[in-house]
């Protein structure tokens, strides 16, 4: 069965900061046509960091579609011409101070395939000191240390609600308890 669908014509209706707008219209395998809003987005970053106690290393933050306070792994979105790992670091030392070692690639995950083409990259590692964190100027967090298996329950008991985040906890969990770090 054919699934693909072919884009006819593809029109930028909002350009902004982080992301562009397009409104598409496509052939459906039926021969059908349909109209498809895209976000393009450049993609993201995301990084367990795992102190000598296993604790991992959070951020709350306000987020502002949602207007509430969320607890998140540290995160951020790809750099132009910066590799994903390099951006995982800086995002790391930014937002907690933390410098890493052992770094361990979790993976990709697709945010929402739905409408956006936002990749969110995965990376596991652990913390080998502290320096001063210098987020970025409208950026304003708090840091906290949780256990790790207290952060899978807490992914379990739907106490963390961000998806990239929750990813990120059981698969390094199951890292952690096959002793691959």
């Amino acid at each position: 069965m054919k699934l693909e669908e072919k884009t006819l014509s593809s029109e930028t209706i909002y350009s902004g900061k982080v992301i562009t707008v397009q409104l598409d219209k496509a052939e459906l395998p039926n021969g059908d046509t349909a109209l498809r809003e895209v976000v393009k987005h450049p993609g993201g970053v995301t990084i367990a960091a795992l102190t000598n106690n296993n604790e991992l290393l959070f951020v709350r933050q306000f987020r502002y579609p949602f207007k509430e306070i969320v607890l998140e792994l540290p995160a951020g979105k790809l750099e132009k011409g910066s590799a994903p790992l390099e951006n995982a670091k800086r995002e790391l030392l930014e937002e907690t101070g933390a410098v890493g070692y052992n770094y361990i690639s979790l993976g990709s995950q697709m945010a929402s395939p739905g409408f956006c083409t936002e990749v969110v990259h995965m990376y596991l590692c652990r913390v080998e000191h502290f320096e001063n964190p210098e987020p970025d100027e409208d950026e304003f967090l708090s840091i906290e240390k949780i256990p790790i298996d207290k952060a899978v329950e807490m992914v379990l008991n739907n106490q963390i609600f961000d998806g990239k985040t929750q990813t990120t906890i059981l698969k390094a969990s199951i890292l952690l308890k096959l002793g691959k770090i």
